[in-house]
């Protein structure tokens, strides 16, 4: 599953725009420690193994996190944020972090400093924002699944633009500790899937 995916965002993201930071190394070794989890019946439920991807405000340790910004080219966070802790302890596959409108600010993704997101089923449309690299990688089959952050519909707009199932959860149900905050009092992270079954 993470070579397809590492294929297909190869072939696809230099029109897409869908992807800032692809991590194919460190991808790959997550998913062969995986298989032999998994062989070894030290299965960890339905996320062990799936390649994942993550909207570009959510921090991994030892991977730049950037926001969509100039500003931020070079942060590289030292901890996780928590939501990437819990999909580590689930056995998820990173595949690297997703386009963004800058700073979550906005319902385009065009505007960022990596280059304007591209809805995958016209490339002359826009995928929606903020959140509009996480929903154009999962509509494209880059990823299984991604997350996003909704402060004011940055997860449920752009997965309406690219067709796809995007969930803003109740408010606190999931940290927000270790994203670059919109709103500290609105901000949510929730899941975005190709499926109501994949999101739940």
């Amino acid at each position: 599953l993470t070579r397809a995916c590492l294929a297909r965002i190869e072939r696809l993201n230099p029109r897409l725009t869908a992807f800032i930071t692809v991590t194919a190394d460190q991808a790959l070794r997550e998913a062969k420690a995986a298989d032999s989890e998994i062989a070894q019946k030290r299965w960890r439920g339905p996320l062990h193994g799936i390649p994942v991807a993550l909207k570009d405000l959510i921090d991994t340790a030892g991977v730049k996190t950037t926001a969509g910004s100039a500003i931020f080219a070079d942060r590289v966070p030292r901890e996780d944020a928590e939501v990437v802790r819990r999909l580590r302890e689930a056995g998820a596959v990173f595949l690297g972090k997703l386009n963004m409108h800058e700073f979550a600010y906005g319902d385009s993704s065009a505007q960022t400093h990596y280059g304007p997101v591209r809805n995958p089923w016209d490339l002359a449309r826009v995928p929606g924002g903020s959140s509009g690299g996480s929903a154009a990688a999962v509509a494209a089959w880059l990823c299984y699944a991604a997350l996003g952050s909704d402060t004011g519909g940055s997860i449920r707009q752009p997965a309406a633009y690219c067709g796809i199932v995007g969930f803003k959860p109740t408010y606190g149900l999931v940290s927000t500790r270790g994203v670059v905050p919109l709103s500290w009092s609105l901000d949510h992270i929730g899941p975005m899937c190709r499926t109501v079954m994949d999101a739940a």
